[in-house]
């Protein structure tokens, strides 16, 4: 039996991972298809693509968008992203600026707490477009700032806390047209963990395509009631292990295995879009 892992993050974002190593990782363990979704970034696509291809694995490039929806935060994932669309890549890199800024207030929070933690030895620890408080943990843990990841955010970096600065976020709505007209399909990431119930008519109606069913994070319980919320609104099924290397403590690649059936529906929904795109233009 196949199986994918369609939620996976690299050092192009808050992974631990080259894409290679990525790659590497989810051959060791027997996956037959992978999707890279780092956040707010498709720049890590190409190389995960080549590298899927040099061990003849199936690869999917997508990525994961911050969204809000009633001031609910949602995360968005987009699969079979185009990396050169423009209007995607545009409305990146304002989301990248966003959080380069972010990482400089953090930093000035901590600054005014005595902690004195240089918004460029963040970036230099980043090393990528799409830094967040996973890189600001890193890089008191490495200053000797504090004694680990956990207790930066429990001490600094969750909400509320004393250095915690909110993220820009697009419209929900915005983040489904904007994964569509980069010949995407959008998906609601793990709605256990954000508590998105409510929201997911909503989005069907914009557009959604489907939900992230099966998640490291979900309970038995939690995946069968998304499973049920799926079917009840005619939703693809994902899942994956949201794998961000040794950031969070043990890699978490091979945890969570999607059976392939659901790669296969994913495709077969990726040809009806861009069938139903091409007889809209050809009118």
């Amino acid at each position: 039996m196949k199986f994918a892992d369609l939620h996976l993050h690299t050092q192009f974002s808050d992974g631990t991972f080259t894409p290679e190593e990525l790659v590497l990782r989810a051959q060791n363990v027997g996956l037959a298809c992978i999707a890279l979704t780092d956040h707010d970034t498709v720049e890590g696509c190409a190389r995960a693509a080549a590298a899927c291809a040099n061990v003849k694995m199936e690869f999917i490039s997508g990525a994961e968008l911050t969204a809000e929806h009633e001031d609910t935060e949602v995360h968005i994932l987009g699969y079979f992203l185009d990396p050169q669309n423009r209007v995607l890549l545009n409305r990146i890199a304002k989301f990248q600026a966003d959080r380069q800024n972010r990482i400089n207030e953090m930093c000035a929070a901590l600054n005014k707490l005595g902690i004195p933690l240089k918004a460029e030895a963040v970036f230099a620890l980043a090393n990528c477009k799409s830094p967040g408080r996973p890189h600001v943990a890193r890089a008191l843990v490495k200053e000797k700032l504090i004694d680990n990841l956990d207790d930066a955010f429990e001490k600094y970096l969750k909400k509320g806390r004393s250095a915690w600065v909110p993220k820009t976020k697009m419209s929900a709505l915005e983040g489904v047209e904007l994964i569509h007209q980069a010949g995407g399909l959008a998906v609601m990431a793990h709605p256990g963990l954000n508590r998105t119930d409510d929201i997911i008519p909503d989005l069907v109606d914009a557009g959604l395509d489907g939900i992230e069913c099966f998640h490291t994070k979900h309970s038995t319980v939690m995946a069968e009631r998304y499973l049920e919320i799926a079917e009840k609104y005619n939703l693809l099924v994902t899942g994956g292990s949201d794998c961000h290397g040794f950031s969070k403590k043990a890699p978490l690649i091979g945890t969570m295995k999607l059976p392939y059936e659901h790669v296969e529906r994913l495709y077969a929904a990726k040809k009806a879009a861009d069938a139903k795109r091409q007889a809209v233009a050809a009118k």
